[in-house]
């Protein structure tokens, strides 16, 4: 019988707490949606919360640096949830993050798929989901580098870039060519980067490797700044114009977890 007591007890704590987390997620979502410091009577009103209640559970998550008072009577989100937040986007690594749709996309595809990252004049290859059927031997390893201009995905790079950089890059590297389809040539690179930067997404046309070639979409971290690009590379005689399609998504979707939000329009940075 006492046992059954306590059980009872413990099952209504526990549904208490749950109610009281429940409403402190109502009252962070209701702060979350105004710029600016909100009243106790505005909060009470977007949360359908008592006031009293209201006030009582404010108190607690001041208390704990969750909600900060801007002014008597007023609330705003506070540093706590600023320091939490950062934690959680330190900890986001972009190669764990991708590696899932990645080995999909290959699934899908049948071909081999790379997550590369900037650094300096080239693009590093930080990961790849291939496998021998895909009918393209691998020439690059996970480590190798390739210079930005002939790469798809450091074409997104560049296509990020203001005019000024990419010209300073053109005059640092040369646009030295590996191919005969290179892009050696300033203004050809500009062509080639504003069709970039109209179609979101990036092409190379046997310009680093002969017979091989690799479609690029950005992969963009929660404050829209391109952190890598994800790229789909097949036989030239293979490539389909239908995998540009999966790949965006795939791209999409790794952004997405890495915070990345579409504007309202619908479009890319």
């Amino acid at each position: 019988m006492e046992d059954g007591a306590r059980g009872g007890e413990t099952s209504g704590e526990s549904r208490t707490a749950i109610q009281v987390i429940d409403r402190m997620m109502r009252l962070l979502d209701a702060l979350a949606a105004h710029s600016e410091p909100v009243s106790l009577k505005d909060l009470s009103a977007d949360t359908g919360l008592h006031p009293s209640t209201a006030h009582r559970i404010l108190n607690d998550m001041v208390s704990g640096r969750m909600v900060d008072r801007a002014e008597p009577g007023t609330y705003r989100l506070g540093m706590r949830l600023l320091e939490l937040g950062n934690l959680v986007k330190g900890r986001l690594s972009v190669r764990e993050t991708a590696i899932g749709p990645m080995r999909e996309l290959h699934r899908l595809t049948g071909q081999t798929v790379n997550l590369s990252v900037r650094q300096g004049d080239e693009i590093v290859y930080v990961d790849r989901a291939f496998s021998e059927r895909s009918g393209m031997q691998v020439v690059r390893a996970i480590g190798g580098r390739a210079p930005l201009h002939l790469t798809s995905v450091g074409k997104l790079f560049l296509a990020a870039d203001e005019a000024p950089r990419v010209r300073s890059y053109a005059a640092r590297t040369g646009l030295a060519g590996h191919t005969a389809n290179s892009i050696t040539d300033v203004g050809k690179l500009e062509r080639e980067l504003q069709w970039v930067r109209q179609h979101a997404c990036a092409r190379d046309n046997e310009e680093l490797e002969p017979g091989v070639r690799c479609i690029a979409a950005g992969i963009y971290d929660d404050t829209a700044r391109l952190v890598a690009g994800l790229s789909l590379s097949a036989p030239a005689d293979r490539l389909q114009e239908s995998w540009f399609a999966q790949l965006s998504e795939t791209a999409q979707v790794i952004s997405q977890a890495l915070g990345y939000t579409r504007d309202e329009s619908g479009s890319q940075p």
